[in-house]
């Protein structure tokens, strides 16, 4: 017989031919004949073709015997033949046949003929879909449509009329709301949602308080809309007009996930009716939303700071209609339609790791996407991804799409590919719920759906809400430029809460006088906002380092506090001893018992540190003082350069052991994921966790830093203006190996000068660690001072393993980090006339070459932090030397990166400082170039040489 996974036998089919099998194992005869001789050949014995969440594989061989012989293989009896029934007429099973096809072929294409555009536009013709013909009103005859068949557990009645399981099928997935779900291998999850959605037609039976409740939201969230247009005409605020069911959607999903342990939920959306969630969702207040349309009195106090209305994040806690109090954050949001959602992902793991949630039920994000942004977005993709890995998942997520049916002016199909806007979301086995937006009824019945599956499932869940975009991209726009026939049907079409309202008081549940209060109660409501905040003039700035934050401190870095990082020498001595034991009976691979744990034991001899001591002590000993660390990246465990072992495998069991986890002390618990090969999405990831745990050390760890431009929006946006922008604190670190070692173009250069050019009010620090002692004040300094600022670490590749590149055990022991390390005290400050300014490890080429040539009279030092830019310490330096005539700045990046230019105007202003005589300031290393390295190891030695040269032997030629 053929593998069945390769077979019709398998995907879509299954619970079509299980169906056919339970009533095989009850009437064999009640199945077609060549049905009948596939199931035969399984004997009875078990579904023969899904089980769970795979299909099912051979059975294994039997066990060898005592003799060595296969042991006899254990045969299940059959079961007991069943009662002899009459016989089924041919004409019977083959219309059984046909009907049995049919159910299938509503399940799974019946969305195809939905009516799902509230405009009511027909569909592109499907006919050439595969089964579309089966969903079809003249399938059968008018006398088979009076026959009686087997429902197949549409009804819960074994056998009914045909017609009325057609209609049934056809109001479950051929009305407002299709479905994608028969593509998923889990069959439980499945079977899960044919009960829910066949047995009630895909309807809830609202109460009339219910519907009350339903319109009171559509009544606030259109009146907002309608509010807005005539007070603040023309103003930017990207309404929800057209899309109004959004909001009792939000409101029940909350309700029901509230039944089902929910109590946080962390919301991540762009711009489209943002202001509307915040002010009848999450309840921020209407005088907060006007008084930032009319802005701040004062508008010099907001020079270069704050952000747009539709950008900023909210928080507050909601009480549900059955009582139950649930915490909700929106995040802050920029313009890129889809950066915020691994940040939102971050943020709820980060909840959840803080507050026990190993279920993952108590704290849940959802994400609101627009149509044209959910699919054609790469980060979406990223973030799907990240769903079901083990650092990284959140126990699901409810995606909801606010599907326009248009971008900002490009029709679907010249946005997408594919026949939806949520194809994007097939990656994942989760359902897709398709729901016309001018229905709002059908649309909280899918929330409370896509709500119950979440918390029963732990698992992401698609909602595509079809509507339309009433005033185009943004109220100053006119869409009928390029969508005139849409835009002609949009003027005509009655809003959401006009066709509810009328088909409430045409079916007698609520009468049309009642929902004229209810909107007028609405409209006063937010007319006396408008009212207070137009008497106050007040502006309310988003609140700020509040709960957790509290502790910490953002603002000038001339304001953060020293704090010791040093730690005490025999603690140090005794974690490194701990950082070699391994279980008992654990096999340690040889070269990395070899090449790190025996090489650790002979340092507590030497007392000599290489990086990756340096960077795991300093981890060890936050631990053990209560803070806790997370470290991911693409290969982050062992370290891109074989440097970090932080996870140990066994060799012959695969067992994992992790060294730094016996350092945990309570909550501080140290975690380490290799990620997936993702830079914005996991960077977003980790920003968004750091925002949830300012007491504890994030880091995101690049495999190459030049792969980090591949998260330059989350770098941009969030990392280096979260703070202007939003007061948002966070004290993300970034490890960005850097390093021109001859490895060509991708594998340089973590472009440094773009860090730099980011840099103003103290928004970041950039540094550039040379030693293991630096790496390890410096992560420690993160932590343990009460001052949060993202911080970006050139960490190096060569430099983990130089013999020049040591540390003492007793520079950790005292001391800190050094912004500036000046040169050897062999180096007298008097009798120097070339200074060599650099950072990195050009710094030991250069005193490598200075020590051959004896030429004492040019000193080397070291920039450790770039920004903030330690002035004051170098004007010290500069002004120790009475005879300095050069100051040179050495990189070896290409002149047009690295350094240089951000350098030049502040080594000015250094030299401005200094009293005596003037000072030449110049430039030593690569030429300018559009790439940022050569790809030819023989160039690039000779390009370093070059710089070497020029920067010592000229030097020491002027000098004598």
């Amino acid at each position: 017989m053929a593998n069945f996974q390769d077979s019709y036998l398998s995907g879509a089919n299954i619970d079509f031919i299980e169906g056919l099998y339970a009533r095989y194992l009850q009437d064999p005869s009640s199945v077609d004949p060549s049905w009948r001789e596939i199931f035969d050949r399984n004997n009875g014995a078990g579904r023969p073709i899904y089980s769970k969440n795979l299909l099912e594989q051979p059975a294994p061989a039997a066990p060898p015997g005592k003799n060595g012989k296969p042991a006899a293989a254990v045969v299940q009896a059959p079961a007991a033949a069943p009662a002899a029934a009459p016989a089924i007429p041919q004409q019977d099973m083959r219309l059984q046949s046909r009907v049995d096809q049919t159910i299938t072929a509503f399940r799974l294409r019946g969305h195809l003929r939905a009516k799902l555009d509230p405009l009511g536009r027909q569909r592109a013709p499907l006919d050439h879909v595969a089964d579309m013909g089966m969903v079809d009103e003249n399938h059968f005859s008018t006398g088979e449509l009076e026959q009686t068949v087997e429902s197949s557990n549409v009804f819960p009645e074994q056998r009914v009329k045909l017609a009325e399981l057609l209609g049934r099928l056809r109001r479950t997935y051929t009305g407002s709301i299709g479905v994608e779900f028969m593509q998923m291998l889990d069959s439980e999850r499945r079977r899960w949602l044919l009960g829910r959605m066949e047995h009630s037609e895909n309807r809830t039976p609202f109460s009339v308080e219910d519907r009350r409740h339903l319109l009171t939201k559509l009544s606030y969230a259109e009146g907002f809309e309608n509010f807005l247009h005539t007070k603040y005409v023309g103003v930017k605020r990207f309404s929800l007009d057209g899309g109004e069911s959004l909001i009792p959607m939000l409101d029940a999903i909350i309700e029901v996930g509230s039944q089902q342990n929910l109590r946080e939920v962390v919301i991540g959306m762009a711009h489209r009716g943002r202001l509307n969630v915040l002010t009848n969702i999450l309840h921020k207040s209407p005088d907060e939303i006007f008084s930032e349309f009319e802005g701040p009195a004062d508008p010099k106090a907001y020079i270069g700071r704050g952000d747009v209305k539709y950008h900023m994040g909210f928080s507050s806690d909601h009480t549900t209609r059955g009582g139950t109090s649930v915490h909700l954050s929106l995040a802050f949001n920029p313009s890129h339609l889809e950066a915020v959602d691994p940040v939102v992902e971050g943020r709820v793991r980060a909840k959840q790791d803080r507050s026990g949630d190993t279920e993952r039920t108590r704290v849940m994000p959802l994400l609101i996407h627009g149509d044209a942004a959910f699919i054609g977005q790469g980060v979406v993709a990223e973030t799907l991804n990240l769903s079901r890995l083990k650092g990284y998942e959140t126990g699901g997520t409810i995606h909801l799409v606010i599907n326009n049916q248009v971008g900002f002016t490009t029709d679907p199909h010249d946005s997408r590919s594919s026949i939806y806007a949520t194809a994007i979301a097939q990656m994942l086995d989760v359902p897709v719920f398709h729901v016309n937006g001018d229905d709002p009824e059908a649309c909280v019945h899918v929330a409370r759906m896509a709500a119950e599956y979440r918390q029963t499932f732990k698992s992401d869940v698609v909602v595509d809400l079809m509507c339309y975009r009433r005033y185009g991209h943004n109220e100053g726009d006119d869409p009928s430029f390029t969508q005139p026939f849409m835009y002609d049907l949009i003027r005509k079409q009655p809003t959401v809460r006009t066709i509810y309202a009328k088909d409430l008081a045409e079916k007698g549940h609520i009468s049309a006088e009642q929902s004229e209060a209810i909107k007028q109660a609405c409209l006063k409501e937010f007319d006396d906002a408008l009212t207070r905040i137009k008497q106050a003039r007040q502006f309310k700035e988003p609140n700020a380092l509040q709960g957790l934050w509290k502790p910490y401190q953002g603002g000038s870095q001339k304001n953060a506090p020293e704090v010791p990082t040093a730690v005490d020498k025999g603690r140090l001595r005794e974690y490194l001893r701990k950082l070699t034991e391994v279980p008992a009976g654990f096999n340690v691979h040889p070269v990395v018992e070899r090449t790190v744990l025996k090489k650790r034991l002979s340092m507590l001899d030497t007392e000599e540190l290489l990086w990756s001591e340096g960077e795991s002590l300093a981890y060890a000993t936050l631990l053990s003082e209560g803070y806790p660390v997370r470290l991911s990246g693409q290969d982050s465990e062992r370290g891109t350069f074989s440097h970090r072992h932080a996870v140990l495998h066994d060799v012959k069991t695969a067992e994992r052991f992790v060294p730094l986890s016996q350092f945990s002390t309570g909550r501080a618990s140290f975690q380490v994921y290799n990620s997936a090969l993702s830079e914005m999405g996991v960077m977003g990831f980790e920003y968004g966790y750091s925002l949830d745990v300012p007491d504890g050390l994030t880091i995101w760890e690049a495999q190459f830093g030049d792969f980090a431009n591949g998260a330059q929006i989350i770098i941009d946006q969030f990392f280096a203006a979260g703070e202007s922008k939003w007061r948002r604190l966070s004290g993300l670190t970034l490890l960005l190996p850097h390093g021109y070692e001859g490895q060509g173009p991708e594998h340089s250069s973590a472009r440094l000068e773009r860090f730099l050019s980011l840099c103003a009010e103290d928004n970041l620090q950039v540094c550039y660690p040379t030693t293991p002692a630096q790496i390890f004040h410096l992560l420690r300094r993160q932590v343990v001072r009460p001052y949060r600022k993202p911080l970006v670490i050139m960490s190096p590749k060569s430099l983990l393993r130089r013999p020049e590149a040591v540390s003492k055990l007793e520079e950790l022991a005292t001391g800190q980090f050094q912004e500036v390390i000046p040169d050897r005290k062999d180096i007298d400050p008097a009798g120097v006339t070339r200074l060599l300014l650099c950072s990195g490890k050009v710094y030991y080429d250069l005193v490598k070459a200075r020590d051959e040539q004896k030429a004492n009279h040019i000193a080397i030092v070291r920039l450790e932090q770039l920004y903030p830019f330690p002035f004051e310490t170098l004007a010290r330096m500069v002004a120790s030397m009475p005879k300095l005539a050069e100051l040179f700045w050495v990189q070896e990046e290409p002149r047009n990166a690295g350094g240089w230019y951000f350098m030049f105007p502040r080594l000015h202003d250094v030299a401005s400082s200094r009293a005596s005589g003037p000072l030449k300031i110049g430039y030593i290393g690569r030429a300018d170039a559009a790439s940022p390295a050569t790809g030819f190891t023989k160039t690039h030695d000779y390009e370093q040489q070059l710089i070497v040269e020029e920067a010592i032997l000229r030097g020491t030629k002027n000098g004598r």
